[in-house]
């Protein structure tokens, strides 16, 4: 904080403060759009690597999400239980062989156009114009 005329200024911003402010904002728009389709942001980034990485390990569905090992087998145990991954381990110990189901794949299309919704909300023409900025310039730096 600055002090002029004897009073505190506002604080100097900090990137990782607005990032994360944001952030926390979107993740709440993405639950909320993902709870009629009984989806998280975390289920939701799962089903996604499950889909995209076809016979994905725990232990490299852990690296990718950042979570434990013990908490991916817990999140896919409920997949399997709703019908959206099968865990085609042939024994315990043996390497796991976890793949998406047709139904998660329905599921996966509609997380995703929930996805955009939210998308068009936070960095569409109607978003507030520095969010606006902001999105473009994440889609710049990863634009294939």
């Amino acid at each position: 904080m600055s002090v002029e005329n004897g009073r505190p200024g506002p604080p100097a911003t900090s990137a990782s403060i607005v990032v994360l402010t944001l952030a926390r904002r979107i993740e709440t728009e993405l639950n909320a759009a993902l709870a009629p389709l009984d989806l998280t942001v975390r289920r939701l980034g799962l089903l996604g690597h499950i889909a995209a990485v076809p016979g994905v390990s725990f232990s490299d569905l852990a690296r990718m999400s950042g979570i434990t090992v013990q908490s991916v087998h817990a999140a896919v145990k409920s997949l399997v239980g709703a019908g959206l991954v099968r865990d085609n381990t042939a024994r315990a110990g043996s390497a796991s062989t976890i793949e998406i189901t047709p139904e998660g794949a329905r599921l996966l299309s509609a997380a995703k156009e929930a996805v955009g919704r939210v998308d068009e909300l936070m960095f569409g023409a109607a978003a507030d114009p520095i969010q606006r900025q902001v999105g473009e310039t994440i889609r710049a730096a990863f634009a294939l």
